[in-house]
């Protein structure tokens, strides 16, 4: 008699059906898992990234294939900035990290910079975890971890991540380092792309403690890292550090959330298949069955963004026009609902947005008067 399936394996055996039979799990990296932290309130991305479905594949099948993702010639730059960044053993990631982070300690004269070879993604997190135990021994040192690999649970599965390096200080606490190639200008760059980066380095920092609570003592992963890019318009590097201690607490709170997707799963009508094999009509009607939160700023962080806009607009949803928008009208979730409040048709006086529509649709009229006249 075969042993009872537990929790974890079935969960597992319904999220393959969803992706469909012998359709392999796409593996979730630390820009997918940043992805969710920002928008927390997605079913559909929580339950398609959970169960590993190829979301560009999806969207080609739609019909609404994506635009998501860098250029060849952005990955090129990027590499080239990275490779002159570590330069020399490191010496000048070094020197930014103890000029922006660690002044109290010794100058990083020379660094240990261990070799992180082994073969597949569970042999080279076993290894950066051996280097990372190994750099406790050598206490008042420099060590560079050049693209360790990190391991975190997701959905009872691993997800193998791999930050740009991993910097341990002489007081043997543990630092993410993320290099960007859009410009330092003036010493700030793009907001929204500095939030990208924050959250992305708040999954590293997940995984590294996960490594940290299995070593006695544990040593302290910081809450600020470090974000090297170009400074100006040149390619010499500059540095920021960034706290992302609020960034860490989002994404922790959507990731245990993501470990309860079997409560999405189990919300699905049966039969439900994701494979972009299916007939349109069919694919569509699965993923519609998932609800969405779309917002504007989906379009730079998921591959289905496309198709949930135009769904979006086509049922006037106001979330199509921002989140700061949807927060503003309360209650209001159409166009149509928030054009009705301001003619005075619907909604309750009291409500301070159906006033404050109301008192623009009156200035709004007696403007257009004034004009006319």
């Amino acid at each position: 008699m075969p042993p009872p399936r537990t929790r974890g394996t079935a969960l597992r055996h319904r999220l393959a059906e969803l992706r469909g039979p012998d359709v392999p799990a796409k593996a979730l990296d630390a820009r997918a898992l940043a992805a969710l932290a920002a928008n927390p309130g997605c079913a559909r991305r929580a339950i398609l990234d959970g169960a590993g479905v190829n979301k560009a594949a999806l969207a080609s099948a739609l019909g609404s294939p994506s635009a998501f993702g860098q250029s060849q010639f952005a990955l090129t730059r990027g590499n080239a900035f990275e490779a002159k960044v570590k330069a020399d053993g490191g010496a000048e990631l070094l020197r930014l990290v103890h000029e922006k982070l660690d002044r109290s300690a010794e100058p990083p004269a020379e660094a240990r910079v261990p070799d992180l070879t082994a073969t597949g993604p569970q042999g080279r997190t076993a290894r950066t975890a051996l280097e990372l135990r190994e750099a406790a021994a050598h206490p008042d040192a420099w060590t560079l971890l050049d693209h360790p690999m990190l391991a975190l649970d997701v959905a009872g599965s691993p997800a193998f991540l791999e930050p740009d390096a991993v910097v341990v200080h002489p007081d043997g606490s543990w630092t993410v380092v993320e290099i960007k190639s859009f410009p330092l200008l003036d010493g700030s760059a793009d907001p929204a792309k500095v939030g990208a980066a924050a959250r992305q380095a708040a999954v590293y920092v997940l995984a590294l403690e996960e490594v940290a609570a299995r070593l006695d003592p544990s040593p302290r992963v910081r809450h600020r890292i470090l974000l090297v890019c170009p400074r100006d318009f040149s390619n010499l590097p500059a540095a920021s550090a960034v706290d992302i201690r609020k960034q860490r607490a989002v994404t922790a709170r959507q990731l245990t959330r993501l470990t309860r997707i079997e409560d999405i799963a189990e919300a699905l009508p049966e039969g439900t298949c994701f494979s972009p094999e299916l007939p349109a009509d069919e694919l569509t009607a699965a993923v519609e069955s998932v609800p969405a939160t779309y917002a504007p700023e989906c379009l730079s962080a998921c591959e289905l963004a496309f198709h949930c806009r135009a769904r979006s607009r086509e049922t006037g949803a106001v979330t199509s026009l921002g989140r700061p928008v949807r927060a503003e009208l309360g209650g209001l979730t159409t166009v149509e609902d928030v054009l009705a409040a301001a003619r005075g048709e619907a909604g309750d006086p009291a409500d301070p947005a159906v006033a404050a529509l109301r008192r623009a649709a009156a200035l709004r009229a007696e403007a257009l008067e004034a004009a006319c006249r």
